[in-house]
């Protein structure tokens, strides 16, 4: 197996894959490129990254590859307590900040939201439950979201269940009853996406159940994928799979694309945490990988905000397709820069103190 390279912080107790740090960093910029084309192309068969969603299933595989690779061998000298302390200090402060910034910008935002129609008690209903991770679909013109204030949160609520399976049974498991689990976990995922006709559900109360089933088989590959080792040693190197990454997300919308949905969740995204685990992490590209890595949660967390933003400019000044580009392209490389100064001034020093003092 071919290790990444060491980072010495005080976040850090163990070598980390750099290569799939980084395509976290890039999946992150797919998902805020696909929020922004989802306002341009309502009909996902003609957005150009319209499988953006995908995404997220990546983010589950990596995690359950992630999580096995940093506890399996702590488990058994931990307590719950203690397991559940770091995950929250490394989760849990951009789950706050994302939904400070979902409730700011809910005021001071888009003159289509009227906020005067909640009473004082819903809005402080919906700031405590953004805040707390708890799922409460009720905003209707915020498409009933399962977190109306900040909606990439979804995701997050699942893997907060992840990592309490993961502590609770699933690190205790033999790789048999894995397997044994894997098995219904695809069964389930195969069904999701039969009778949904897509695996794009997971993120509002209508589809609350589809998330389940995509968590389900991703994060178990991911354990699975660390356990036994199927790590594929090669040269692709960063900028290669970040190439195999985005023809992923960009995928087309042919004959029945759930089947091909279903596939790449299965088999493709798995192959891509394989490689990504067991390939060279060049010179050239280690400095990009990790600021990548390192930009990928709050590029993810924070970005959310700006699209109601991005909506309410495409319903006024009726841009042309030329100013539409360069707003989108504009628009990300400022989030990107300010999921930098978030990470580097606000999580990183958050999670620091939180460490220091609660950590051990």
């Amino acid at each position: 197996m071919i290790k990444q390279t060491t980072t010495s912080t005080p976040l850090n107790t163990k070598n980390h894959y750099e290569v799939l740090d980084g395509l976290r960093g890039v999946a992150a910029i797919g998902v805020v490129i696909f929020h922004f084309s989802e306002w341009l192309f309502p009909d996902a068969s003609k957005n150009f990254i319209g499988h953006g969603f995908l995404a997220v299933d990546f983010f589950f595989c990596l995690s359950g590859f992630v999580i096995s690779y940093a506890y399996d061998d702590r488990m058994q000298q931990m307590s719950l307590i203690q397991f559940f302390k770091l995950r929250l200090i490394r989760l849990h402060p951009l789950v706050v900040i994302g939904s400070v910034l979902g409730i700011v910008f809910w005021f001071w935002g888009p003159s289509v939201f009227d906020t005067s129609k909640y009473s004082v008690t819903q809005i402080i209903l919906l700031s405590i439950t953004s805040l707390l991770l708890i799922p409460m679909p009720t905003m209707a013109d915020r498409l009933l979201n399962l977190f109306g204030l900040n909606a990439p949160s979804w995701s997050l609520f699942w893997e907060y269940i992840a990592n309490i399976l993961y502590a609770t049974i699933l690190h205790k498991l033999s790789e048999k009853a894995l397997k044994v689990l894997l098995i219904f976990a695809l069964l389930f995922l195969a069904y999701t996406a039969y009778i949904k006709q897509t695996l794009t559900g997971g993120w509002g109360g209508t589809t609350f159940w589809d998330g389940l089933a995509r968590l389900g088989y991703s994060f178990l590959i991911g354990i699975l994928i660390q356990r036994k080792q199927w790590i594929i040693q090669n040269k692709i190197g960063f900028i290669g799979l970040s190439i195999m990454l985005l023809c992923m997300l960009m995928m087309p919308y042919v004959g029945k694309y759930w089947v091909s949905e279903l596939l790449v969740v299965l088999f493709y995204s798995p192959l891509l945490v394989s490689l990504g685990a067991g390939t060279i992490n060049y010179k050239a590209t280690q400095k990009i990988a990790k600021l990548s890595g390192e930009i990928s949660y709050p590029l993810y967390m924070c970005h959310y905000w700006t699209n109601w933003y991005f909506a309410e400019y495409l319903s006024k000044t009726k841009p042309n397709t030329s100013e539409i580009v360069l707003v989108v392209i504009f628009s990300s490389l400022a989030l990107i820069l300010f999921a930098y100064i978030i990470m580097k001034y606000v999580d990183k020093p958050i999670r620091t103190y939180l460490l220091q003092k609660y950590g051990r």
